[in-house]
């Protein structure tokens, strides 16, 4: 059965860091890409950094480019995200899946990210 444990959010001042990691079991990790969404109250989930399988090949939301960084360690099935910069439209709940344009596997419960003074 397919597991997607996100963890890190939290309430940080604008210009401030998050790292957010996703902790993926029941498929092969390391076969598939990894991506990081958000949603956020009355806005469609959006697709927010994305990283290959093999490689380094990334992308990333233009709204992030520069702040965002997404990561991997294959060896602990594990992708993070790490947010610097923060600004307040950052401000959602933060998802992981598997897939580099679209999501694979249904969504675990995400990570809550709020960004304000």
């Amino acid at each position: 059965q397919v597991q997607l444990v996100e963890s890190g959010g939290g309430l940080v001042q604008p210009g401030g860091s998050l790292r957010l990691s996703c902790a993926a079991s029941g498929f092969i990790f390391s076969a598939y890409a990894m991506s990081w969404y958000r949603q956020s109250p009355g806005k469609e989930r959006e697709l927010v950094a994305a990283m290959a399988h093999i490689g380094s090949t990334t992308k990333y939301a233009d709204s992030v480019k520069g702040r965002f960084t997404i990561s991997r360690d294959n060896a602990k099935n594990t992708v993070y995200l790490q947010m610097n910069s923060l600004k307040p439209e950052d401000t959602a709940r933060y998802y992981c899946n598997a897939g580099y344009n679209s999501p694979f596997h249904s969504w675990g419960q995400g990570t809550q990210v709020t960004v304000s003074s």
